[in-house]
């Protein structure tokens, strides 16, 4: 019969200590990038956000030291816009799951690619507001932003989307973004 070994109380201790901290509910993540010299919005990163200036998603993206200043700018850019894209697909998902079980249908494959080739097109406004180049690594980070209007507005009156699909969007856009808040942070 096989003997278990006893493993020193210490260990133990700590294992425990890794593991309750590894099942932690609560996480604190580090969003600066501590660049002291950097605009706010390279540090604080991509979001959602409601101020003064509207309900809008904010994505920063960035592109490493290239030979050539053209495809740097055009891929930082695009990094940006794929961070708004990452936000906007977890609230159009969001959205559907939700549209889905207030109207009692099953999930339809049709409405789903109705609002997602809805929220393309108004992906496609999203812009880049600026452009950050770190004079130390040589780094180029775009900053884009989406007025989330801009979306609801399109998808209220969106030809592809049923008229009560239309309708939940506009009811409950406030409460849907003000929950897609709490998830960027």
């Amino acid at each position: 019969m096989r003997q278990l070994k006893r493993l020193p109380a210490g260990f133990a201790l700590l294992l425990g200590v890794i593991l309750l901290a590894g099942c932690s509910s609560q996480r604190t993540l580090e969003s600066d990038l501590g660049l002291s010299d950097a605009p706010d919005w390279v540090n604080i990163g991509t979001q959602a956000v409601d101020n003064d200036e509207g309900r809008l998603l904010q994505g920063v993206g960035m592109a490493a030291t290239m030979n050539d200043p053209s495809l740097q700018r055009s891929t930082a850019d695009n990094r940006a816009r794929t961070e708004i894209a990452r936000i906007l697909s977890t609230y159009v998902d969001s959205a559907i799951t939700d549209y889905s079980a207030s109207s009692g249908t099953q999930n339809s494959a049709s409405v789903e690619q109705a609002l997602k080739s809805s929220t393309r097109t108004a992906l496609s406004g999203a812009r880049i507001i600026a452009r950050w180049l770190d004079p130390d690594s040589g780094n180029l980070y775009a900053f884009a932003e989406l007025d989330m209007q801009q979306l609801e507005k399109l998808l209220s009156t969106s030809s592809a989307l049923s008229t009560e699909l239309q309708k939940y969007i506009t009811d409950h856009a406030d409460k849907k973004f003000k929950q897609l808040i709490k998830e960027t942070y």
